[in-house]
């Protein structure tokens, strides 16, 4: 049986087990909310030690808080910061709207730390308490949304564009290795004329490419932080300047320049960067889930489907097939893909209950966007690393279905009109036959011209038929 100890809150006594540094407002809260027994993730608590240990930092600055303790609280910032303390931050993600119950957790983790550093007893509040010196000059309502930004902005930073910016470099690198392999273009998974190759890939290379600019162009609002605003955007209880001197610190500790909101109203009343975000990431998962599934199409086979590329094998692939090797890498950014795009709905959905002067569905935002951000960041390095550079071409196979397709007397509807291309077209594939070999053994044009027209590589460059050759 858990040993517990008594603490009080503003509500009475709460057992609280004896091993915890959190207190009895987070010991409620795991009681009240048994729910899913999903937690706030990494990036979150890190980040909400960088705030708590910055605005120890602007309320010591502003007099406001002992030195002394404000060193116990940094030492104990710092240790959360680092990881130390994740255990101890319990509280399921389905919880008070505005997050208050993980606000407390972290307030009563720091206290408690900071009350063990300085030789006192856990659980006592003093000489360190968890709102009159750890949560001073701030509110559950302006930090957490702060917590949602700097998270979502360190994760978009450090790990997802650097993940693309590897992804975009690769496909490039593919794309310019591939420029002279001519295969059969395809539109509604039919044949269609030729392309090359590398100008597939370097499709892929641009999606990616755009990708990174639509999330560096989200970037300007989520570098701006709701704290200073505290329980409704007024910022009672919080010196003038505080918020700015808050983001100040925290600019300096990540190197990223994050502000002070223009408007604390509009940056509590609603977290409308969040969901440009999130749906920034679903628009970047869509582009992800086409490239991923065009190179798992073109490798199909290996013998009987298209088999123009071939993956590296990471794994076999069946437990009754004896040799199969199936497209994996491809299929997990796929999945991670609709998962993004679910997550994104959710946060759309939460951010029309920003209900006044607060949005109350903050705890799943935050989830979902860092679960985004660090699923497609994972995702996307796995792709690259796994399946995109060892990715290979298999030119005898591409080059040979351009010679079979149909599509081929696409290049002639100019100099023979479109119905009897059509005609020819019919035939190659009633007689089982090439278009070029009717076109030659039928003398439909002089060999010159038809080699001229025929010409698969000048087909996948503009203005090929264009002038009716």
């Amino acid at each position: 049986m858990t040993q517990t100890r008594i603490e009080k809150d503003s509500m009475g006594e709460f057992a609280v087990p004896v091993t915890a540094y959190y207190g009895a407002q987070t010991a409620r809260a795991v009681d009240n909310f048994p729910v899913s027994g999903v937690r706030f993730p990494r990036p979150f608590i890190l980040a909400l030690g960088a705030i708590k240990r910055a605005c120890a930092e602007a309320n010591v600055a502003e007099g406001l808080l002992d030195e002394t303790i404000a060193k116990a609280i940094y030492q104990a910032a710092d240790e959360v910061i680092e990881g130390r303390w994740d255990s101890q931050f319990v509280v399921d993600i389905y919880q008070t709207g505005s997050g208050t119950s993980t606000n407390m957790n972290v307030n009563e983790v720091l206290s408690n730390r900071s009350i063990e550093i300085m030789g006192g007893v856990i659980g006592s509040k003093t000489p360190v308490h968890p709102n009159d010196h750890v949560n001073k000059s701030q509110s559950s309502n302006d930090v957490i949304p702060t917590a949602i930004h700097v998270a979502a902005a360190l994760e978009l930073e450090n790990n997802l564009l650097p993940a693309l910016r590897g992804l975009h470099a690769a496909l490039k690198q593919k794309a310019a290795d591939w420029d002279d392999i001519v295969k059969i273009g395809r539109t509604h998974l039919m044949d269609a004329t030729p392309v090359r190759l590398g100008q597939e890939a370097s499709g892929w290379a641009r999606q990616v490419e755009l990708s990174i600019a639509r999330l560096e162009s989200v970037k300007p609002r989520l570098l701006e932080l709701a704290i200073g605003g505290t329980a409704v955007g007024t910022g009672i209880n919080s010196p003038v300047g505080f918020g700015a001197r808050v983001s100040e610190r925290l600019a300096e500790r990540f190197g990223l320049p994050f502000v002070e909101a223009e408007n604390h109203f509009e940056a509590q009343g609603s977290q409308d960067g969040a969901v440009e975000l999130a749906n920034q990431l679903s628009t970047v998962a869509t582009s992800l889930l086409k490239i991923a599934n065009d190179v798992r199409w073109l490798s199909s086979g290996p013998r009987c489907g298209l088999g123009e590329l071939s993956l590296p094998p990471v794994q076999p692939g069946s437990s009754i097939m004896p040799g199969k090797v199936n497209p994996v890498i491809c299929e997990q950014l796929m999945m991670v893909a609709a998962q993004v795009i679910g997550n994104a709905t959710t946060v759309t959905v939460a951010n029309t209950h920003g209900n006044l002067d607060l949005n109350v569905m903050l705890p799943v935002m935050a989830r979902n966007v860092l679960e985004s951000l660090t699923f497609l960041s994972n995702s996307v390095n796995v792709f690259t690393t796994k399946a995109v550079n060892g990715l290979t071409a298999n030119k005898e196979r591409a080059e040979s279905l351009v010679e079979w397709s149909m599509s081929m007397v696409t290049s002639l509807a100019p100099v023979i009109g479109y119905d009897n291309a059509a005609k020819l077209a019919k035939r190659a594939v009633d007689e089982h036959k090439t278009v070029r070999d009717l076109v030659t053994s039928e003398n439909i044009l002089p060999a010159d011209q038809a080699a001229e027209l025929l010409d698969a590589r000048k087909m996948t460059e503009p203005g090929v038929g264009a002038g009716g050759e």
